[in-house]
C-alpha cells in the first residue's frame, strides 16, 4: 500500500522532479561520493567508512539533532535499517516491510509504502528490514512474505513485485538487496526451517530471473530459465537426503568486490542444528561431513551464478554459528587485498581477495570453548568434548548431554555490521560476550516448522558488561581498545575520517568514541534502543548523522536469560539525524 503526500511542499515537490537516476558509477564510487549514500554498508566494499571529516574529534560534542521522523503506528519492534540518501531524499525501510522517502533536510515525508503482509508469515528474528537499494529511478526492498519489491523512487508506485521463495515453507527475506551491473541481487532468509539458501539475479528493470545459486550441495543451479550447474557434489558431505532441507539461509545479503568481480555471500547454519543428525552414517575424516557449503563464505561469479571459491568458517557446525557475517574488502598495511570477516564463531578471518584463501584467523571474543583454536589451512580445531551430546547415545533417547558453549548460538558478532578504517587500518567490531547451554534433540523435517532437533539457554559469562566494542589490528589480532556495555550490542557502526566511531546501544545511547583511542566523545539518549545502522553525509555543505532508534531483534526474542537481563527496554521506531550547527561550528 503506497502513501503519497498530497500535501507535499513546493520544496518536496522540486526534490522529487530534480531526483537524479542512480547509476552504476554511482554506486561505485559510493564511498568517495559524499553527497550521497546509495549503498548499503557506504560504498560496494562494507567498509562504513566515510572521507567526511567536518565533524571530528574537536567538535562532535556540539552535535545536536537536527530533525527526528516517527516510523509511526503501532508497527515498533525491532529498526534495523540503514538509511540511503540520493539528491535531497532519504530512503529508510522499518518493521513489517515498510518504507519511506523523506526529506533528507528536514525530516518530512514524501511517500510511504506498506507491503500487505498475508497472514502465517515465519520470521525467525524479529519483523525487522535492513535496508534498501537503489538504481536507475527505482528504490528495491524485500518482504517477510519472501518477495522483492520495485517501487518509483518519486512516487513510491510499485513498478513490479516478485516472489523470491515460499513463506509457508519458512522463507522470508530481510536483508538490502544489491545491485550489480544492471541485476539484482537478493539471499533469502529462514534456516530455522529447513528452508535451503540461495543467491539469485534478477533483471533490475524487468524483476525477471537471470540466475539462480543454491549454496547447499546436490542442488541446481539456473540459468536464463534453463538448468545450468548443480551446486557441489552430490552426498559428498551430506548423508542421505538430508541436503534437501540443509538451511544454509543467505540471510544477510552480500557485497560485490569490483577488483575480482566476485560476488561474496556468507551461508548460515546447516539444518538442523543436531551436527550428529546431519552427519549419521558420514565419515567425518577430511571434509565428509562438513557439510558444505553452510557456515561458509562463498565467492559467485556475478554474471553466471557459478561458485568461484568457498571458505568454511564452521565445518560440521553444531553450534548455531551461521558463516553469513559481512565480507570486508580492504588493504592491509603491506598493500595486500584483503577480505576480513567476524565470525558468529568467536573467530576474526583474514582471507585473500583473489581466491578467498585464508591468511589467518584470531579470536576477538573471550573464553572460546568449541574449538582451541584454527590451524594453518583455516580448519577450527575442534574442542569434541564441547559438541553437543548425541540423543541416540541417551539412555532414554530424547536428550543428548547438556553441554555449556563458548560463544553462545547468537554469536561472538551476529548480523551488526563492524566498520574499517583505512585511517587507522583498524576495524570497530561490535560484539558479545556471552555463552549457552545445548543439548541436541531428535527432529524431523516437516514444512513450515521450526527444524532445529536443539535446545538452548544463553547466559552472560561476566558480570559487568555482554557488549563489548573492539578495535582491532586485522595484521595481528591485537585490541588496540575495548568500550564494555551492559546489554549487547545490536547496532551497525561508522567510522569517519573526523577519528570518529559511531554506534549505539540497546539502552537508548547513541555514541561516538576517538577511533585511535577509544574515549567517548559524545552520546545522545535517543529513547529507545539502537539496532540501526549509522550513515553520514553532506548537504548543502554540512555534514549529517543520521541513525534509527527501536530496540528489537534476536536478543529479545531468543536471548534466555540475557533476555530478562533486558526485558525493562522500550521498543519505538524513529530516523533520529544530528549536525553540528553553524553558530557553534564557529565557537
Amino acid at each position: 500500500m503506497r502513501r503519497l503526500l498530497l500535501s507535499a511542499t513546493a520544496s518536496l515537490l522540486a526534490i522529487t522532479a530534480a531526483h537524479a537516476e542512480v547509476t552504476e558509477d554511482d554506486i561505485a564510487n559510493d564511498a568517495t561520493l559524499t553527497e550521497q549514500v546509495v549503498t548499503n554498508g557506504m560504498g560496494r566494499h562494507l567498509q562504513r567508512f566515510s572521507p567526511l571529516d567536518a565533524i571530528n574529534r574537536e567538535n562532535v560534542a556540539k552535535m545536536v539533532p537536527a530533525w527526528a521522523f516517527s516510523l509511526g503506528g503501532e508497527k515498533q519492534r525491532g529498526q534495523e535499517s540503514q538509511p540511503l540518501v540520493k539528491d535531497g531524499v532519504m530512503y529508510v525501510t522499518g518493521s513489517y516491510s515498510r518504507i519511506w522517502a523523506i526529506e533528507s533536510a528536514t525530516g518530512r515525508e514524501i511517500w510511504q509504502y506498506d507491503a500487505r503482509l498475508p497472514e502465517g508469515i515465519l520470521p525467525c528474528c524479529d519483523v525487522i528490514n535492513r535496508g534498501a537499494a537503489l538504481y536507475g529511478d527505482k528504490v528495491y526492498f524485500g518482504t517477510l512474505d519472501a518477495r522483492l519489491v520495485a517501487l518509483n523512487a518519486k512516487t513510491g508506485d510499485v513498478v513490479w513485485n516478485k516472489k523470491i521463495a515460499d513463506y509457508k515453507a519458512g522463507y522470508s527475506y530481510t536483508a538490502a538487496p544489491l545491485i550489480v551491473n544492471g541485476l539484482v541481487i537478493t539471499g533469502n532468509s529462514g534456516g530455522e526451517f529447513g528452508v535451503v539458501g540461495e543467491v539469485q539475479a534478477r533483471d533490475a528493470e524487468t524483476g525477471e530471473l537471470v540466475w539462480t545459486r543454491p549454496v547447499i550441495e546436490g542442488h541446481m543451479g539456473t540459468l536464463n530459465g534453463q538448468p545450468s550447474t548443480m551446486t557441489g557434489t552430490l552426498n559428498a558431505t551430506w548423508p542421505g537426503d538430508m541436503w534437501k532441507t540443509g538451511g544454509g539461509a543467505t540471510w544477510l545479503g552480500g557485497s560485490y568486490d569490483a577488483d575480482t568481480d566476485t560476488l561474496v555471500f556468507g551461508t548460515g547454519n546447516p539444518a538442523p542444528w543436531n551436527s550428529h543428525l546431519r552427519n549419521a552414517g558420514t565419515p567425518t575424516e577430511g571434509n565428509a561431513g562438513d557439510n558444505l557449503y553452510a557456515a561458509s563464505r562463498l565467492g559467485i561469479d556475478p554474471a553466471t551464478g557459478e561458485i568461484k571459491w568457498h571458505f568454511q568458517t564452521t565445518p560440521r557446525e553444531g553450534w548455531d554459528f551461521d558463516g553469513v557475517n559481512e565480507v570486508v574488502a580492504f588493504e592491509d598495511r603491506e598493500g595486500n587485498k584483503r577480505f576480513a570477516t567476524a565470525d558468529r564463531n568467536g573467530f576474526f578471518y583474514v582471507l585473500n581477495r583473489e581466491d578467498g584463501a585464508f591468511v589467518d584467523a584470531f579470536p576477538f571474543v573471550s573464553e572460546i570453548s568449541w574449538a582451541s583454536g584454527i590451524d594453518d589451512t583455516g580448519r577450527p580445531i575442534f574442542n569434541e568434548a564441547n559438541r553437543p551430546g548425541d540423543p541416540t547415545a541417551a539412555a532414554d533417547g530424547k536428550k543428548g548431554d547438556t553441554i555449556f558453549a563458548v560463544p553462545g548460538f547468537l554469536g561472538g558478532k551476529n548480523w551488526m555490521p563492524m566498520a574499517h578504517s583505512p585511517r587507522t587500518g583498524l576495524f570497530y567490531v561490535p560484539s558479545n560476550e556471552w555463552g549457552m547451554d545445548i543439548w541436541n534433540e531428535p527432529i524431523s523435517y516437516k514444512k513450515g516448522a521450526a527444524y532445529l532437533g536443539a535446545g538452548f539457554t544463553i547466559k552472560p559469562i561476566f558480570e559487568d558488561h555482554i557488549g563489548s566494542l573492539k578495535a582491532i589490528d586485522p595484521m595481528t589480532g591485537e585490541i588496540r581498545w575495548e568500550y564494555k556495555n551492559d546489554a549487547p550490542l545490536w547496532g551497525g557502526v561508522m567510522a569517519t575520517a573526523g577519528g570518529l566511531v559511531f554506534t549505539g546501544t540497546p539502552e537508548g545511547e547513541f555514541k561516538a568514541f576517538d577511533d585511535e583511542t577509544g574515549e567517548e566523545l559524545w552520546s545522545f539518549q535517543l529513547g529507545s534502543g539502537i539496532v540501526g545502522q549509522p550513515i553520514t553525509w553532506l548537504q548543502d555543505g554540512k555534514q549529517y548523522v543520521s541513525v534509527l532508534s527501536g530496540w528489537g531483534g534476536a536478543v529479545p526474542l531468543w536471548g534466555g536469560e540475557v533476555a530478562k537481563k533486558v526485558n525493562y527496554l522500550n521498543q519505538g521506531g524513529m530516523v533520529w539525524t544530528f549536525r553540528v550547527p553553524d553558530q557553534l561550528a564557529a565557537n
